[in-house]
């Protein structure tokens, strides 16, 4: 699996959206090394079934790229609409 060179809008937002991660995907019951949040990646792929190794992956399938990064990035939008919603219903109770 190639790694994509990410480009953050806002400057620094790099280390915030890591230990977004992390948290959300240990609230999903992943085991994550908070210095090292990439890493849940494997522990995903594992159970999904998906032969994802460090290195070079060139023989993964999309599909099973895309199930890896579906499930981590599900999450992590799952919980931004959950945080928004609440900080919603917060202003309109104020």
């Amino acid at each position: 699996m190639a790694r994509r060179n990410r480009r953050y809008v806002v400057p620094g937002a790099e280390q915030g959206m890591q230990t977004f991660k992390a948290n959300v995907m240990k609230q999903e019951g992943y085991n994550v090394d908070l210095s090292r949040p990439d890493d849940v990646k494997y522990e995903v792929a594992r159970e999904l079934g998906v032969p994802l190794e460090p290195g070079s992956n060139g023989s993964l399938t999309t599909e099973s790229a895309g199930q890896i990064g579906g499930r981590i990035g599900g999450s992590m939008v799952r919980e931004m609409i959950r945080l928004a919603q609440e900080q919603l219903a917060k202003k309109e109770n104020s």
